[in-house]
């Protein structure tokens, strides 16, 4: 692959892991059309995932599931349709955007975030629903009906209770290892807990599939249209999301040294920053199209990974 242009190591990517429509439309909204106000006309988002091989059918079925799910809001102008991100699911949203794109922070000041389902009202079907959540935020079942994680955040934390309407109804609490004591280190639960395997092997494959995309960038070859540079941001993009919603984000002392993830942010961030401008104007180009004032890019999108040059 060292050997290919730009253009040829997109078409390579694009036919041998092809993005699927809905989570494709996910993509393309968190990281093109939320800082551009959150809202576009289907015309415009039909054109932004044409070069994924995505077909205009495949797109309206997709934002039409996704407003189903809550995630999307539809409004009609005529017989113009567009959507927005659903004022429910801005705070997800939020939440990924912050994964994604926010400098690893390696401070961990040794405490750990504790939920105690079990000393709570809770049915089986809402512990089901809760545990299944919060496995998503990388919490692990340490005991039975004890759900933890070292660095959890409270606010996530509460966006999730309130979400699920199970706000007050499971203690929380802030732990961590009591000196003097002969007891276990809490840090010894994290190689039992969670199962870094696969996402050690996930982070790896992300950086042999875009490292060589990295140094083609490096070495240009090849002129990137703004059209290609939208293309590459949104695979990035689209790809290390996937990787990063199986990673539970443990503190980075808890994590096997050299850790890929670090390794893989770096990367992102390199190719992200080498393609954003000129992606923009791919995205500005299509969204005024249809609407001529679409707003440029806010200013917290050039805090992305440490800040956009």
């Amino acid at each position: 692959m060292k050997h290919l242009t730009i253009p040829e190591w997109i078409a390579h990517f694009l036919a041998a892991d092809p993005p699927r429509s809905k989570s494709l439309v996910m993509t393309v909204f968190g990281d093109a059309v939320s800082p551009h106000g959150g809202s576009v006309w289907l015309g415009s988002l039909i054109e932004l995932a044409a070069p994924f091989g995505i077909s205009d059918r495949l797109v309206r079925t997709s934002v039409f599931r996704l407003a189903q799910e809550g995630w999307l809001a539809a409004a009609r102008d005529g017989r113009r349709s567009a959507y927005t991100i659903a004022p429910s699911a801005l705070a997800r949203f939020e939440h990924a955007n912050r994964r994604i794109y926010l400098p690893l922070d390696g401070h961990w000041d040794g405490s750990w975030t504790l939920l105690l389902a079990g000393a709570s009202p809770l049915g089986a079907a809402e512990r089901t629903r809760l545990r299944k959540e919060l496995a998503w935020e990388g919490y692990a079942q340490l005991a039975p009906g004890v759900l933890g994680h070292p660095a959890g955040s409270a606010e996530v934390l509460d966006e999730v209770l309130t979400r699920l309407a199970l706000h007050g109804q499971a203690p929380v609490c802030s732990v961590r290892d009591l000196p003097g004591t002969a007891g276990r280190p809490l840090r010894e639960l994290v190689g039992e807990c969670w199962d870094l395997a696969p996402v050690i092997a996930s982070y790896l494959h992300f950086a042999d599939v875009f490292g060589p995309l990295l140094a083609l960038l490096r070495r240009g070859c090849g002129a990137l249209s703004p059209q290609q540079a939208f293309v590459v941001r949104t695979l990035l993009v689209h790809a290390y999301r996937r990787v990063q919603l199986h990673d539970p984000m443990l503190p980075m002392e808890l994590l096997p040294a050299p850790w890929p993830g670090a390794q893989a942010y770096e990367l992102a961030r390199e190719i992200y920053r080498a393609t954003f401008a000129l992606a923009e104007q791919h995205v500005m180009e299509v969204l005024r199209r249809e609407d001529p004032d679409a707003p440029q890019a806010d200013a917290s999108f050039y805090d992305r990974f440490g800040g956009l040059e």
